[in-house]
């Protein structure tokens, strides 16, 4: 008779590699991953801003903070940061600038509505987001201020969503919002709870997953030697008061930049010779001058140009220049223009320049008011007078090594195939995960696939379990007919004893 015991154990070996196959492992939990550089587009409630700029409260609004607009009443904040968990789906990212309204002049120059809104910040869990903002506002009718910071300002309806499994960047279009109770109180009494906000747009890069059997790198040790005067690139001493390392940021004028792209020029801007798109600003880099620190003065040019194109419209603003003295600064640049004769190193604005003494190895002016000129209305032909304010300058100056620029506003990079709210989604429905593409999406069903093989795998175990199963029955069974005579007690392949006469074949 066969022994059963030896292919009994290889059976339940095989069923137990069978369990192990399809018991899920926490390796297979991805980690939150970084949310690195993106934008956020809203427009916060377009009627409010008709409202500022209308006849009634008669006044305006600014951007601060590197915020920018896009479209005819966006507002694009940027720089996200934050977490983004591809298995769960919870989204946090903030983002960077502001916009602050004003409204309803009074005779001492202050307003009755004075309301900023900054900083804001998305975050989505369990099918539901909020939208979150520093807000300071002047309470209609009473005139009190309030500051507050991260205000649960506006509930966002995702409609079906589903933001799990995600590449890069994960990208939302059009997401209807909704004033909350705290938002209301907020927003300075303009609006109760539950009035429809704009809807929002973002889209954010997110970091690959580590590996965390890598080694970090080891970044190479600074062998150069400060000799107080400083070293240029190649190692080569610097004269004392040369820049290290400068850049002026400048968007010229929003409105112009809005004209030029809008439906009157129909053009665009070209940039080159190193200079940097932020958005909202222009960054001219590689500032090379005299920088001197007990006087606060400048003096300094800087690489890369803008070149402004459409109808009657051919403008290149390069050589950039900036000289700051006695609390006062001017940017000038060379100047050339279809049909005119270039000029050179124009002064286009001035500014004022207060505190320029550096902090911990940097010597900045942030956002600086700045004014047109003369010279800078010749430029812009008969479009502004002399006087009319532009755009702030910013300027940052490196006195030591260690210190780096202020960062460029980072508005990520684009969205192949934005995710859009959806009304509902039927039981059953597939949605596809916010901001997918194909080859994200081959990325996200990575671990599908691997559960697929896992699958697979074990049902290979299964059927090789069930056969060594089967063929131990038979055996057995085969072997007790052939050895027994008379119906007496059976054993079957389980080892109970069964009486009743009969000769029992389980398993066949």
């Amino acid at each position: 008779m066969l022994s059963s015991r030896p292919v009994r154990a290889l059976a339940l070996a095989l069923l137990a590699a069978l369990l192990g196959a399809l018991l899920p492992t926490t390796s297979a939990h991805a980690a939150n991953r970084t949310v690195q550089g993106g934008r956020l587009d809203w427009g916060i409630k377009s009627s409010f801003q008709s409202y500022v700029t209308g006849p009634i409260a008669s006044g305006s609004w600014s951007l601060n903070g590197g915020a920018a607009t896009v479209g005819g009443s966006q507002f694009r904040f940027h720089s996200a940061s934050g977490t983004y968990d591809p298995d769960s789906g919870a989204l946090r990212a903030g983002f960077s600038g502001g916009v602050r309204f004003v409204g309803h002049t009074k005779p001492d120059g202050s307003h009755e509505l004075d309301l900023t809104i900054s900083r804001p910040t998305v975050r989505i869990s369990g099918g539901g987001g909020t939208l979150y903002a520093d807000m300071a506002s002047k309470a209609k009718g009473s005139g009190k201020v309030t500051t507050s910071s991260q205000v649960p300002l506006a509930t966002l309806d995702l409609g079906g969503i589903d933001m799990r499994g995600g590449g890069s960047p994960v990208a939302l279009s059009n997401v209807p919002s909704t004033l909350t109770a705290q938002g209301a109180t907020a927003f300075a009494g303009y609006y109760t709870a539950g009035t429809p906000l704009d809807p929002i747009s973002l889209s954010v890069d997110v970091a690959a997953a580590k590996n965390p059997a890598a080694k970090p790198e080891r970044e190479p040790a600074d062998k150069d030697k400060d000799t107080g005067k400083g070293a240029d690139k190649a190692g080569n001493e610097q004269a004392e008061g040369a820049l290290r390392d400068a850049a002026v940021d400048w968007g010229v004028r929003r409105t112009f930049r809005e004209y030029v792209t809008g439906s009157i020029a129909e053009g665009r801007w070209t940039l080159a010779g190193g200079a940097q798109d932020g958005g909202a600003l222009f960054r001219f880099p590689e500032g090379k001058g005299t920088y001197d620190a007990k006087k606060q003065t400048l003096d300094a040019d800087f690489a890369g140009s803008v070149h402004f194109t459409g109808t009657q419209l051919d403008l290149t603003l390069s050589e950039i220049s900036v000289q700051v003295k006695g609390g006062k600064g001017t940017l000038a640049a060379d100047v050339a223009s279809e049909g005119r004769v270039p000029r050179k190193a124009v002064p286009l604005v001035t500014f004022a320049a207060g505190d320029f003494a550096p902090k911990n190895g940097l010597a900045a002016l942030t956002e600086a008011p700045a004014t047109l000129t003369e010279g800078g209305a010749k430029t812009f032909g008969s479009l502004y007078k002399a006087g009319t304010p532009m755009d702030p300058v910013s300027v940052a100056v490196a006195v030591d090594k260690k210190a780096k620029l202020p960062a460029l506003p980072d508005l990520g990079s684009d969205a192949v195939e934005s995710a859009e709210p959806k009304s509902g989604t039927a039981a059953g429905e597939p949605t596809k995960p916010a901001g997918v593409d194909d080859a994200a999406s081959a990325s996200a069903s990575s671990s599908s696939n691997a559960l697929t093989y896992a699958g697979i795998g074990a049902g290979v175990l299964l059927a090789a379990a069930l056969a060594v199963y089967v063929g131990v029955r038979r055996r057995s069974s085969t072997a007790t007919a052939t050895a027994t005579a008379a119906p007496t007690a059976t054993t079957d392949t389980g080892g109970d004893t069964r009486t009743g006469g009969d000769t029992r074949t389980d398993g066949t």
